[in-house]
């Protein structure tokens, strides 16, 4: 899926800035994206190309040329065109206006507007016209329009701010800095203009984590990386301007580099009819070649008396010759075994499917009015087939929103409701919220519940107090106030704006920082605390400590973190409240909420005087610094006292847990692929109950070498393996079963799954991953994520679905089978991109068990059908052929063969195909195993398709036969003979219209009054246009095309020829329903188990069916929430990241004296804020 241009042979890129002459030398790609498929030129060729790439299309074709041949056809040519031009036309109409939106989309993108620097001036251009070497004035709020280097912003230090959602569905902001000698130019219009910086680096590639290059200018040469350059698709936010030189355009930026290619998607079965149509074709020949030999031998032995008496040319009076032209002609009259309204049908149904999505009001969100939408009509039944389903996280299974939700505060929780008995009550919406109009700086939008943490902070409890002052103060949170009162937090991880808003709530107002000092709001009273030190988060320390000088003068260090690291650096005085506290934890990581401990320690200022200096002395050292640094965190953070712990909840969407669960019943395996850390995902594997506590075992793959990872596969690969015998043994377990089995899980990084994905691990990846019951892949990018769905599609050969919300899922989207967009927080790139679309990750469960069950049941059941009632109408010319000397006479009338699939048996199989249930929603929900059919491919294969054309061939063969052996003898009521070719004709037509009427009613297994009255109505119209066509008035207009005058009321009111089609009727289907009763006795399905359920269920009447669903217990202790990532109180303590004030009170040291005591290194201007939409 990976997209190759020009970059394939650029080796390193030179870029020159303002000069666009020496650029072009390169043939650079210009900011133009294309990613529609046609033109107005090749439209046509293209489309028409791809559908005859359908074997069918080129074989009607191919129909159409012989039947133009006089001398072979018995049949007109319009019986093929028609229905011909009709197909393609739809099919055609269908793609061109898929292509439409998306040029429209292109257009919309390539025409937004820029400011480029242009002959020293900034001026307006359109995105498509930026070139490679221009230099870009970007604004607050604008989307990045190419790969640019980031040369000089309006913060200090040439620092600015962007989100990259678009790349990887973090909301949270990223830092970038532009060298020093670059930030200097500042917004300097004639320093930019003579700007002629030379930057050399690596080629168009897609790796979006990694840039290296090196910046040429005035004899110096300057190191280049990732976190200098702005990146397409991110949206520069918090920074009022920036100016940056384009290094890469269009199709070769990163992120279209990680787009794959909009591929032409078709179904299992589209493929597998393919291949049958490749066999009926080869079976058509075979009968052709039979009876064309059978006219070759009956013409030499018989045929060559009659030669004197018919006026032939000479050409033809040769037995072979004869043969040739016959077996042409058989052909043509034989090819309905393959009726080109097959194809016309089932795009019919595709398209009703597709409604019946569309119009689904269960599938409707109303909050945001979002009914599901079916965007391609080609891939309904495969829907029914899924094994794999590939999820995002951030928006997909979550809604990407953290609440403060319950905390145990010395050993009390608070957060749950009780009524006046006593008794836990469930919050729902209705449940009122707790008042916090005591404090005007409250956020309107925090809902507590518990009323009695309120009066514990009203009643000015110490330790309560302290427990909002610690979350008040240990962050790394940046505050911003636009108008007064009006603050807005910028968190580097939604877990930590949770914190200090819910402390914002109650009392303890964040209002500001300096690279010194924090300033609180208590209770309405102002209080400033000197921050001496920040001991920075990092994936070790799992903790985070800030050391504060209250206004008393007092030094208190406060702690939060992972509760197993904080409780082993407890004073011995806390063990009572650590195990009640501990007990607490329990509780709230059972509910699959993130949990932190929180602990604060008085300093003795000697101590912390001396601590200090060491500090200063480690923070300088050249070697091991962070060693020493971690040595003394470590060495203060000993002997603190416990205050309590948070539970904070991410929001899932509503439903995701059971419908995971439902999915899994069914034997969905489903893969969460994420851009988040690796704790994040696992938090949230822990709420899905995709991960739980009674798995066997969690393997984390983590090498950061090939090496490191096949050795922690191969022994992943040979724990697991122990096992297969029980996963095999419970693979059929009663879905009345809520109990599931004890397996394994993969949790695989980013950077381990690069080489995962080497041609030499691969194998061993998928054969690992499909042992394990969940599979996480987080920190991957997004052609990371279409990779890993390229690798299942190939080894397992598995249908697979893949559902997410952001543009960094695009890719994986358009390369699995089925692609489900969730139209939500992150922009539409997804649901632009995708097949299938809603609001809410829960329908999934509705699309696949009930829609994609029935799509593919229909799917398959129509197919069975038509084949069947094809071949046995178009075999009585077989068996015919052998009793007419060969001659390609028709059986039956010419307006027979054309109107029988048209009209006379297409609108029941119609009616079957669209609305026909097995089992009802209801049932199909609750009983998931019905979907294993379709999986297994159960329900229309090889086999199946061999079965009913063998019932075909044999119905086939009692049509011709009972007639004819009971015609032999018959006389009419008047004593004349009976067995004219006309009546014949007749009763034939007639006994296989009945034939395929009663199949279809007892293939019918839920009845409609649309059904009935298509059954019904064929039956009756096929004997209106019988009479009207034999009748006498219809002969006087039209004598040479309606020769059988008369027949249909002169055959049809004899007993005999009624009781011939009777007997012909009950022959050709008791055989069918005796082999069906039989089987549904002694070897029922799981659907026919549930549909004799469903019949007694109705009997007794209406019952509420409920599935028990296991509430998940866990002892786990490590679903802490944090901003998993190295923290930045460097950033913080420098000051860098501060506006420089303006008034002189108010002006702090840019270099503070505590700067560098966080131990983190000068990268850390690097890390990450959060940005909260508001």
């Amino acid at each position: 899926t990976k997209l190759n241009f020009s970059s394939a042979l650029e080796e390193e890129r030179h870029v020159r800035a303002n000069d666009r002459d020496y650029n072009e030398r390169f043939s650079y790609a210009d900011n133009r994206i294309k990613t529609a498929k046609y033109n107005v030129f090749t439209f046509l060729p293209i489309n028409l190309f791809e559908q005859f790439q359908r074997f069918a299309n080129a074989y009607f074709l191919v129909l159409l040329i012989l039947q133009l041949i006089p001398e072979i056809s018995s049949l007109s040519w319009f019986t093929t065109i028609v229905p011909l031009v009709l197909v393609l036309a739809i099919t055609a109409v269908k793609d061109a206006t898929d292509d439409y939106f998306r040029h429209k989309s292109d257009q919309q993108v390539n025409t937004r507007q820029s400011q480029v620097l242009i002959k020293g001036k900034l001026q307006n251009e359109k995105w498509m016209n930026v070139r490679v070497g221009d230099i870009i004035k970007l604004e607050n709020n604008q989307f990045v329009a190419a790969d640019l280097l980031l040369l000089s912003s309006s913060e200090p230090y040439g620092l600015c701010y962007i989100e990259t959602a678009e790349l990887d569905g973090e909301t949270n902001l990223k830092v970038r800095q532009a060298l020093t000698v670059t930030s200097d130019l500042g917004d300097d219009v004639a320093k930019l203009a003579d700007f002629s910086g030379e930057v050399i680096c690596e080629p168009p590639n897609n790796k979006l984590d990694k840039f290296t290059g090196t910046l040429c200018w005035k004899d110096n040469k300057y190191s280049l990386d990732n976190e200098k350059m702005l990146l397409r698709g991110c949206v520069l936010r918090n920074t009022e301007w920036c100016f940056g030189l384009v290094i890469f355009a269009g199709l070769q930026t990163k992120l279209m580099q990680n787009c794959g290619r909009t591929k032409f998607k078709r179904t299992s079965i589209d493929k597998l009819m393919n291949t049958l149509v490749l066999w009926i074709f080869g079976f058509l020949i075979c009968m052709g070649i039979i009876l064309a030999i059978g006219n070759t031998i009956w013409e030499q032995k018989v045929g060559s008396d009659f030669w004197e008496y018919l006026q032939w040319k000479e050409l033809t009076i040769n037995a072979v010759f004869s043969g040739f032209l016959t077996f042409w002609s058989y052909i043509i009259i034989l090819n309905t075994v393959v009726p080109i309204s097959l194809y016309v049908s089932v795009e019919v149904l595709r398209l009703g499917h597709s409604y019946f999505i569309n119009w689904d009001r269960r599938m409707y969100y109303s909050r945001k009015d979002t009914p599901a939408e079916a965007r391609t009509t080609t891939l309904n039944e495969e829907l029914g087939q899924v094994e794999f389903i590939f999820s995002d996280k951030t928006g997909t299974l979550t809604q990407n929103i953290m609440v403060f939700n319950k905390c145990s505060i010395n050993g009390k929780t608070y957060g749950d409701v009780y009524d006046e008995f006593g008794h836990k009550v469930d919050i729902t919406e209705k449940t009122p919220c707790v008042d916090f109009s005591f404090n005007p700086l409250m956020d309107r939008k925090f809902r507590f519940h518990d009323s009695s943490l309120v009066e514990a902070i009203k009643l000015e409890e110490p330790l309560v107090q302290e427990f909002f002052r610690l979350l008040a103060l240990c962050h790394t949170i940046m505050p911003e106030e636009r108008n007064e009162g009006e603050l807005v937090y910028q968190a580097q991880s939604p877990d930590e704006g949770a914190l200090v808003t819910a402390a914002r709530n109650f009392g303890f107002v964040f209002r500001s920082r300096t690279p010194e000092t924090i300033t609180l709001y208590e209770m309405g009273q102002a209080v400033t605390y000197q921050l001496l030190a920040i001991l920075d988060f990092n994936n070790v320390r799992k903790r985070m400590s800030v050391i504060v000088r209250n206004p008393k003068g007092q030094l208190k260090l406060y702690s939060k973190g992972a509760d197993t690291i904080l409780f082993d650096r407890l004073d011995p005085s806390n063990e009572e409240l650590m195990f009640t506290t501990s007990e607490h934890l329990n509780e709230f990581a059972g509910e699959g909420l993130r949990t932190l401990a929180l602990a604060y320690k008085d300093l003795d200022e000697d101590v912390f005087d001396e601590w200090m200096k060491k500090l200063l002395f480690a923070s300088t050292a050249l070697d091991n610094r962070e060693e020493k640094l971690g040595a003394l965190y470590e060495e203060i953070e000993q002997g603190m006292l416990l205050l309590g712990a948070t539970a904070i909840e991410d929001k899932l969407q509503e439903g995701v847990p059971e419908t995971i669960a439902c999915l899994t019943l069914a034997n969905i395996k489903i893969w969460v692929l994420t851009g988040d850390k690796l704790e994040t995902a696992m938090n949230i594997g822990y709420s899905c109950n995709m991960l739980r506590d009674d798995m066997n075992t969690v393997f984390i793959i983590s090498g950061h070498t090939m090496l490191e990872v096949q050795q922690e596969l191969s022994k992943d690969k040979f724990s697991s393996g122990l096992d297969m015998e029980k996963t095999e043994l419970y693979s059929s377990d009663s879905v009345f079963e809520e109990t599931i089995i004890a397996e394994y899980a993969l949790i695989i990084n980013g950077h381990s799954l690069a080489h995962a994905l080497e041609a030499d691990l691969e194998q061993i990846l998928v054969d690992v991953a499909c042992l394990c019951k969940t599979v996480i892949c987080c920190r991957v990018t997004p052609l990371q994520k279409a990779l890993v769905v390229e690798l299942i599609k190939r080894h397992k050969r598995a249908v697979t679905l893949a559902i997410g919300d952001g543009a960094n899922d695009v890719s994986m989207i358009k390369t699995a089978h089925i692609g489900v967009g969730i139209s939500g927080q992150e922009g539409m790139q997804a649901v632009l991109a995708s097949d299938y679309s809603f609001a809410q990750f829960r329908y999934l469960q509705r699309l696949l068990l009930v829609h994609g069950r029935w799509s593919y049941h229909r799917m398959c059941n129509f197919l069975c059908y038509f084949f069947y009632k094809n071949f046995a109408f178009t075999l009585v010319h077989f068996w015919y052929g052998f009793l007419c000397g060969f001659s390609a006479q028709t059986v039956y009338d010419q307006w027979f063969i054309t109107l029988f699939n048209i009209v006379y048996t297409s609108l029941p199989v119609l009616a079957m195909g669209l609305f026909d249930q097995d089992v009802n929603e209801q049932y199909s929900l609750r009983f998931p195993n019905l979907y294993r059919p379709g999986q297994l491919n159960q329900l229309f294969n090889k086999r199946k398709f061999f079965t009913c054309t063998l019932q075909g061939v044999c119905t086939s063969f009692i049509l011709f036969f009972i007639p004819y052996g009971a015609f032999m003898t018959a006389v009419r009521d008047d004593g004349a003979h009976i067995s004219d070719q006309q009546t014949f004709a007749v009763t034939i037509a007639t006994s296989l219209v009945i034939v395929v009427s009663v199949q279809i009613g007892l293939d019918t297994n839920y009845w409609t009054a649309v059904n009935h009255f298509f059954i019904w109505g064929s039956l009756a119209v096929y004997f209106a246009i019988l009479f009207a066509m034999h009748s006498d008035g219809i002969f006087t207009i039209f004598p040479n095309q309606f020769p059988f005058i008369g027949t249909a009321r002169n055959s049809l009111n004899q007993k005999i020829v009624w009781l011939v089609i009777l007997l012909t009727t009950v022959v050709c289907i008791m055989p069918m329903v005796a082999v069906r009763f039989i089987k549904a006795d002694l070897y029922p399905t799981q659907t026919d188990k549930v549909r004799l359920l469903q019949q007694a269920t109705r009997k007794q009447g209406p019952q509420e069916q409920n599935l028990r669903r296991v509430r998940r217990t866990s002892s786990r202790r490590s679903a802490y929430a944090f901003a998993h990532q190295q923290g930045y109180g460097e950033l913080i303590t420098s000051g860098k990241n501060m506006k420089v004030p303006t008034s002189s009170t108010s002006t702090y040291p840019l270099s503070s004296p505590t700067r560098g005591l966080t131990g983190t290194s000068s990268a850390s201007i690097c890390k990450c804020f959060r940005h909260q939409k508001h």
